[in-house]
């Protein structure tokens, strides 16, 4: 009974998905929300998670030759104005700062967006020599984004991301960075996230303002939506032009520098709900899970339950694995059940008959399978199965993608594989005007071209003969 009255505290993930999502973020402590329209107060569990990925990811970056910087929030209005693409692009959602201690500022200030202008400003200073080059920064920061539509992780008017940052000599250098860094961010998503993505080159129309070019990371949900979980830019040589970014370089020339920049966010955690949860809440992957394994002594009452229980957590504390031993007055149904929905990979249940028999009751998160595991070298097993859950858990989230993409022939066929909730295949010319009716006719979008050989010579949209064809990927998103 109290199993059922738990889980009814949250949306039916398949008659009501997106307030599954809001009752998940907010009865398992994510988020809650900030005093401030569109805002979110990431809560310790939430933040939690987001430092298991920041950690992942920083070690990646300074693995490739990144190093962390940070660089002022506040943005005087004139650097901004120097790319006029880049302008445009923002002005809808920038927060300017016009009075400070009391006094009109003689120069507005923009709130962060994004920091390509000051970050090039500085760049401008920095750079004088191709031995200056490569400069490989990255920022962990926060933004603002005066979004009109919000929802906590996806869209909110203030986020946490890293942003990256880097200056080469060559083209080709650059655009090796921007496809590299695209692969970064898909292993990770794949190893650490348990989330398998499709990359690969946005349209015209959805590259990020100012860029050259911009590649996207795309996710599937489990409501057949498709979630940007990732970016990465090739800027040429536009900002670095709009900012006097000039090296002398070996040939003994004064050179504009060429530069990318690339960026996850918080948004992150969004897709680990919309990719893993289930009806019962969050299914989080050990590798960001903030606990990986609960302890819950049953019976705690009796003589050496709460010692055996203690003792377990210790071992497998020492042994690296996050655990947390739940002593709390509460019955273990409410701890179990509270557990679940907090996602956490692993629940150990300690009672006299299992210290009797040598044993533990093990619940696994992801498959709510319930078995019997040796106290004796407990440590290394609860290791081995949290390998086993974060591998089961991408293979399950790969099986059902795979399951949810379709080849669309034509617009009917389009409509109907958008309807079934999966992305569509197709075959597209690049017209933006094709491009302007998948969204017009069907709410979906150009996600990202693949790197494929097209099923076709005729456009999907139009039916005509294509001169330039794609195999590109169509979703509904968020």
């Amino acid at each position: 009974m109290a199993e059922k009255q738990f889980v009814k505290e949250i949306a039916d993930i398949n008659g009501d998905f997106p307030q599954w999502y809001t009752d998940v973020v907010l009865k398992t402590q994510l988020v809650d929300y900030g005093p401030i329209k569109g805002t979110m107060v990431i809560r310790p569990y939430g933040y939690a998670i987001w430092e298991n990925i920041q950690r992942e990811l920083d070690a990646r970056f300074k693995a490739t030759g990144h190093q962390n910087a940070y660089f002022p929030m506040l943005i005087p209005q004139s650097l901004l104005l120097k790319e006029a693409e880049h302008v445009e692009g923002f002005a809808p959602e920038v927060a300017m700062v016009h009075v400070a201690g009391g006094e009109k500022l003689a120069e507005p200030c923009v709130v962060r967006p994004t920091s390509e202008t000051i970050i090039c400003s500085m760049y401008s200073k920095w750079i004088n020599s191709y031995r200056d080059l490569p400069l490989k920064l990255n920022q962990w920061a926060n933004v603002v984004r005066w979004e009109k539509t919000t929802r906590p992780f996806l869209r909110t008017s203030e986020f946490l991301w890293q942003e990256g940052h880097t200056v080469h000599a060559t083209q080709e250098e650059s655009m090796k960075e921007t496809i590299d860094m695209l692969h970064l961010y898909h292993d990770f998503a794949r190893d650490v996230l348990a989330m398998p993505t499709f990359i690969g080159k946005k349209s015209e129309k959805e590259k990020f303002a100012g860029a050259e070019a911009t590649y996207g990371m795309e996710a599937m949900m489990l409501d057949g939506k498709s979630l940007q979980a990732g970016t990465t830019h090739h800027f040429g040589q536009k900002f670095s032009k709009a900012y006097d970014i000039m090296f002398l370089d070996k040939d003994g020339k004064h050179k504009h520098a060429w530069q990318s920049s690339w960026g996850v966010s918080t948004r992150l955690i969004g897709a680990i709900i919309m990719a893993h949860g289930d009806q019962r809440g969050l299914v989080l992957p050990p590798m960001v899970a903030p606990i990986q394994a609960v302890v819950i002594p049953v019976a705690a009452h009796k003589p050496g339950v709460l010692e055996k229980a203690r003792e377990i957590a210790d071992l497998l504390k020492n042994a690296g694995i996050r655990v947390q031993l739940d002593d709390r007055d509460q019955s273990p149904g409410w701890k179990f059940n509270e557990w679940e929905m907090k996602g956490v990979p692993m629940r150990l249940e300690i009672g006299p008959r299992d210290i009797e028999n040598g044993v533990a009751m093990v619940a696994r998160r992801d498959t709510c399978e319930k078995f019997t595991m040796p106290l004796d070298g407990i440590a290394q097993s609860a290791h081995e199965l949290l390998a086993t859950i974060q591998t089961n858990m991408y293979n399950k989230s790969l099986a059902f993608r795979d399951s949810h993409v379709k080849i669309a022939h034509n617009m009917d066929e389009l409509q109907q594989v958008l309807d079934s909730q999966c992305f569509a295949k197709v075959v597209w010319d690049q017209d933006p005007a094709c491009e302007a009716l998948f969204k017009e006719k069907y709410q979906a979008t150009v996600r990202v071209m693949l790197d494929e050989e097209p099923f076709q010579d005729t456009c999907t949209c139009c039916g005509e003969k294509c001169e330039h064809p794609v195999v590109a990927l169509v979703a509904r998103a968020y």
